[in-house]
Parts: structure tokens; C-alpha cells; sequence
């Protein structure tokens, strides 16, 4: 997993730019009887592309990238909400990736109508990892799709605003620090029994959780 963490996009940008698109509504919604946050109106939209053709992917990995966002909303509070939108409108982009990219997963920042993106971009395939990951994965479904979406969490906690850890329990570690990588991942697949449980364990450590709602719940 890496980011460039010199250029991550910050969330006080998103923020800044949902206030300054949304200025009219905000003016008119503060004659209303119960006036909601500007910030529970404008999601954050998002598009996840079709990975049809590259190596490893599956169909249904796009069920993992959407679980990925929702355990972030659900974390952050009432101040952050996705919406679906075409790509070219998108302001968070999820890519699947080749070996060509050289990492598993990675976000880069883009310019989206003039407002801050971020390009997020994951490698489903779990021969990137290293033998004995890969070996484990194939024998193994659960832990395959557990990497892939934790994977998915990780870059998009970059493209909201978060920076890698050193903490080992966090989502946003960074594992050049160190640290066993099969045991990371093996940890979270032993809190999941059926592939559906994966929409309800976040991976999202208490300090993960603090940091994202510090940004978002205002």
C-alpha cells in the first residue's frame, strides 16, 4: 500500500469546496424549520471502474470497494456521505490495477471541476503480496477478499484526508515500518466467517475512527 503522502488530499479541501458549491442551499435552508449540517447534503461522489481483464480481479470486488466506503461513512458520522457519479464528475476514483503499477494500492491526487480527487487504485491480485500470502489466499476465499478490501479502506482513508501510522491495530499503518504482514491480514480474517460479514467489521481501528471523525464530524 503507498500514497504520496506530500500531495494526500486534505478533507479540510473537500470541505472547503462542498461550503463553497453549496452556498446558496445553505442560505436558503437556514429559513427552514430544522436545518441539517450542509455537509449531510453533499456527498462525496465517487466511481468505481470495471476491472474486467486485469489480473486477479473479480466481479464482485466492486462489492468490496463499496463496503470499503460505507465503513468509512458509517465511521466518520454525519458529516461524510458518498454519492454514485459518472467518472468524469467523480471525486473519488477507484481503479483496478495491473501489474504495471508496482504497487498493491495506491491514491493520487487529481483535479476533479476544479475541485481536489483523488485517483485510488488497487491491485487485486494476491500474487503481488509474495508467495506465502498468495498461497494462503488461493486456499483461502475469505482472506483473499479480506486483503482486497482492506486494501480498498486503506488507500481511501488516504484520499479522505489520512496519513499512514506506525501503529500496527490501525488501518492507515504503514507496513515499511515493519511488522508481520501476514499476521495483519489474517488478524482481520478471523473476525469475518462468510463474505457477507465483511459489510459489518470495518477493519478500522478506535484510533482510525477518532481521526476520521475529527475531520468529519463537525
Amino acid at each position: 500500500m503507498k500514497a504520496h503522502t506530500s500531495r494526500v488530499v486534505a478533507a479540510a479541501v473537500f470541505l472547503a469546496a462542498w461550503m463553497l458549491a453549496s452556498g446558496a442551499s445553505q442560505a436558503g435552508s437556514r429559513a427552514s424549520a430544522s436545518p441539517q449540517p450542509a455537509a449531510e447534503k453533499i456527498p462525496i461522489t465517487y466511481f468505481i471502474a470495471d476491472g474486467s481483464g486485469k489480473p486477479g480481479y473479480h466481479s464482485s470486488d466492486r462489492e468490496l470497494a463499496e463496503w470499503a466506503l460505507q465503513a468509512w461513512q458509517r465511521s466518520a458520522g454525519q458529516g461524510l456521505r458518498f454519492a454514485p457519479a459518472a467518472e468524469a464528475h467523480a471525486l473519488i476514483r477507484i481503479n483496478w490495477a495491473g501489474p504495471e503499477s508496482g504497487e498493491y494500492g495506491e491514491m493520487r491526487p487529481i483535479t476533479v471541476d476544479g475541485q481536489d480527487g483523488a485517483a485510488v487504485f488497487i491491485r487485486p491480485d494476491i500474487d503481488a503480496l509474495g508467495p506465502d500470502i498468495a498461497r494462503r489466499a488461493r486456499a483461502d476465499s475469505l482472506l483473499r477478499d479480506s486483503i482486497v478490501y482492506l486494501t480498498c479502506v486503506h488507500e481511501l482513508g488516504h484520499a479522505l484526508g489520512l496519513e499512514h501510522t506506525r501503529d500496527f491495530r490501525d488501518i492507515m499503518y504503514y507496513f515499511g515500518y515493519g511488522g508481520d504482514v501476514p499476521e495483519y491480514f489474517g488478524r482481520y480474517r478471523a473476525q469475518v466467517h462468510a463474505r457477507g460479514d465483511i459489510a459489518g467489521v470495518s477493519g478500522l481501528s478506535d484510533s482510525d475512527v477518532h481521526r476520521i471523525r475529527s475531520i468529519y464530524a463537525k
